[in-house]
């Protein structure tokens, strides 16, 4: 099955999204399997709640999911994984894309 190319929209959410570096070490970091909010901090070098800041900007545009679970002692963690994506950035993806394009241009 062939993944359906994002929307001009959703490429430029995803675009925003990845052109922060702290923001690339996160899907880096996830590429490697989930994780937890205060270990992915720990292991990025982040406070717990910049880290959060990212990870919702992250998981607005589709590019992780977040899962909320209990621990053995009872305790609520949250997860995060990559979501499954594949965005193959071509000139013809991007004419694609740009016709579906509803964002405006900030002046």
């Amino acid at each position: 099955m062939t993944a359906t190319p994002p929307t001009g929209d959703e490429l430029v959410g995803m675009l925003a999204a990845l052109s922060n570096p702290l923001r690339l070490r996160i899907v880096a970091e996830l590429a490697n399997g989930r994780d937890y909010v205060s270990n992915l901090a720990r292991v990025i070098g982040v406070s717990r709640p910049l880290l959060h800041m990212h990870l919702q900007r992250l998981e607005a545009v589709g590019l992780i999911v977040g899962s909320l679970e209990l621990s053995e002692d009872g305790k609520a963690m949250k997860y995060y994984e990559v979501a499954d994506f594949d965005v193959r950035l071509t000139a013809s993806t991007l004419a694609e894309a740009v016709t579906t394009l509803t964002l405006k241009e900030k002046s």
